[in-house]
């Protein structure tokens, strides 16, 4: 007989962004959050040919932080605060809105014309109440400044927050945990009880969640107050995520995200009449969609 679970498994959806294509796991119509994780794109993976790449123009965001990690590949990321940063697998992007900041991501020259295979993560943790109007800040952490530990199979990155026994440098304005794990065919892996919402998102391979199967692009989000076992099917890379469960609700609507609507209607007018800041060396810019 199968055990009964509280487990909810969501799967993701392809968005094609205009020559690449990314699987959308958050919000989705059963979950809009886990923790303070309101967005989740799992890019690529995806191999250019010589002369092709990402151009992501400039975009406003609000109330939010944008958190960037690669796996392989490499994007230029440019912002209206003047920032200017490659990053490249194992480093992380950590980008706060505030009130307001525009940015741009691109395949540097360089990768642009040998062509290269990109694949990461992409994702947005809403920012708590009573810091949606903070000033808009850029941090770039390298990969060797994030603390790792590897043994019985196992090979772990603990890129925001606190987790098993190892505290990530990465300033988080909510209690939030974010890990990459490497999981060796037949190991296991404990997922502590005591982080409020968790969840697992499988990148490749699959693996089972206390027995219950969990593919590649989906997301198992864990019974709460209890603890977890990981068993993979099969060499696996995965996201643990998670944090408090956000005590106000959250607004998602194109980039912006805010705690009412009317941030958002602010946000919408300021960028349809270009009052938000412009971004260094870049000319062009995302229309406001209307839908």
């Amino acid at each position: 007989m199968q055990r009964m679970t509280t487990l909810q498994v969501i799967g993701s959806r392809q968005r094609d962004l205009g020559g690449f294509v990314v699987r959308r796991v958050l919000p989705s119509e059963g979950r809009q959050m886990v923790g303070p994780f309101i967005f989740f794109d799992h890019l690529g993976p995806t191999q250019f040919e010589p002369g092709y790449g990402i151009d992501v123009r400039p975009h406003p965001h609000i109330a939010l932080a944008t958190v960037t990690y690669l796996f392989s590949g490499s994007l230029e990321h440019r912002d209206s605060l003047g920032s200017m940063r490659e990053i490249r697998p194992g480093d992380v992007n950590w980008m706060t809105a505030g009130r307001g900041i525009v940015h741009s991501e691109r395949t540097p020259p360089a990768a642009r014309v040998s062509g290269e295979h990109v694949h990461g993560i992409q994702s947005w943790v809403a920012l708590p109440d009573g810091q949606e109007d903070g000033e808009p800040t850029f941090v770039h952490y390298p990969a060797a400044a994030l603390p790792t530990r590897v043994g019985d199979g196992v090979d772990l990155t603990i890129i925001a927050g606190e987790a098993f026994g190892l505290r990530s440098p990465v300033a988080t304005l909510w209690p939030t945990f974010y890990v990459h794990a490497q999981i060796a065919h037949g190991a296991t892996l404990e997922v502590p009880s005591d982080r409020g919402e968790r969840a697992v998102y499988v990148v490749q391979g699959e693996l089972t969640v206390d027995d219950i199967p969990v593919m590649a692009g989906q997301l198992a989000v864990l019974e709460p107050g209890k603890k977890s076992t990981l068993r993979a099917l099969g060499d696996t890379r995965a996201m643990l995520l998670g944090g408090e469960h956000f005590p106000t609700p959250r607004y998602i609507w194109w980039n912006f995200v805010a705690s009412s609507q009317e941030r958002i209607e602010r946000a919408k007018e300021r960028w349809e009449r270009q009052q938000f800041p412009g971004v260094p060396g870049e000319t062009e810019f995302i229309p406001l969609p209307h839908y």
